[in-house]
């Protein structure tokens, strides 16, 4: 047993009431505890110290809250709406605009384009070529009735070049939209359908499409007007040979009337009326059955009907082309249509 050999009062113990040095005391002595301030704080004297801070907490706070709904608001109209399934006045999830790209015409053209497809209808009356957007990944297209009204076959190029054959699934006339449907496709990508009461006067826009059958052509603009009654033919009997599809077969122009006047040619006897947005995008034959959309890479319209002086005024024997008047189906007429297209029950 070992034995604690240290003398008593040796060393202090943690009971020992010897204050240890502290500084130097109030009165000049080592040891004891701070002396108190001579005076106490008073509220305005905090108020002072704390002004600095709190400021500066405060704009923070604000630029926090700006920059959280900013980005609230861009990834709710980046995702349109949310996801949901397809249907009558549905929105349809697909391609949209990267956040570094949103709002440039290039970002919108690189995000869409592959969903936007080149439309061949040969028909009776000879070979047109218009436009229709993807929808579906197995293939579904949304394009104008005219541009397949009367088609005994109908083949389909996408942005890769590949071609597929496509069948007529519904179309409905008297608002010029039609739904066909690839063969053994999967795996395509698809547009945003967007909202098109949410559209402004002003508003800058992309045009995509095959003018001419130069697959994939992007012009921009603004939209000029909003709820203009255009009146177009129902299929492809007017004087114009093939309606208002696109190039080949006939003269080539999209006959359509505005206020009681007739433009491009005669519309025939079989005709619908329909509220359009105008748009100063750049719209020619071929780009029937393609997109109009927003700057957040959404579709807002089917791009069906443009003015185009006669080829006499032009001067030239040839049709000419656009000058800033065209006009699209909203999208929110062909979301409220999806279902009676797909059942075939187009009046």
């Amino acid at each position: 047993m070992t034995e604690n050999l240290r003398p008593s009062g040796a060393y202090t113990t943690d009971q020992d009431p010897t204050p240890y040095g502290y500084g130097t005391a109030y009165d000049g002595t080592r040891g004891g505890y701070p002396p108190p301030p001579p005076y106490a704080p008073t509220a305005a004297t905090t108020r002072r110290r704390a002004k600095r801070p709190v400021a500066l907490l405060a704009a923070v706070a604000l630029a926090a809250g700006v920059i959280g709904g900013g980005t609230a608001t861009l990834v709710g109209r980046l995702n349109g709406g949310g996801a949901g399934a397809t249907g009558s006045g549905g929105a349809v999830n697909g391609t949209t605009v990267s956040q570094s790209s949103k709002g440039t015409v290039s970002g919108v053209a690189e995000a869409v384009s592959p969903t936007i497809v080149e439309i061949g209808a040969a028909s009776s009356a000879g070979r047109s070529t218009g436009s229709g957007v993807v929808i579906t990944e197995d293939g579904e297209i949304v394009t104008n009735n005219h541009v397949i009204s009367g088609a005994r076959q109908i083949q389909v190029t996408l942005s890769t070049g590949k071609t597929y054959t496509a069948d007529v699934v519904g179309t409905d006339p008297g608002k010029d939209l039609a739904l066909i449907k690839l063969r053994g496709a999967s795996g395509l990508k698809t547009a945003t359908l967007g909202d098109s009461s949410q559209v402004k006067v002003g508003d800058q826009v992309v045009a995509i499409g095959s003018p001419e059958g130069l697959t994939g052509t992007v012009t921009s603009g603004i939209v000029s007007a909003l709820d203009r009654d255009v009146t177009v033919a129902k299929d492809d009997s007017g004087s114009s040979g093939q309606g208002q599809g696109g190039q080949g077969g006939g003269d080539g122009q999209w006959p359509f009337e505005f206020g009681g006047q007739q433009f491009n040619g005669d519309t025939g006897e079989e005709t619908t009326t329909y509220k359009a947005i105008q748009t100063d995008a750049s719209l020619n034959p071929g780009n029937s059955g393609g997109a109009l959309i927003n700057m957040d890479g959404e579709i807002i319209g089917i791009n069906s009907a443009m003015y185009a002086p006669s080829s006499s005024a032009a001067g030239s024997g040839s049709a000419a082309g656009s000058v800033g008047l065209g006009f699209a189906i909203p999208v929110d007429t062909l979301k409220a249509d999806l279902d009676t297209l797909r059942a075939g029950d187009g009046s």
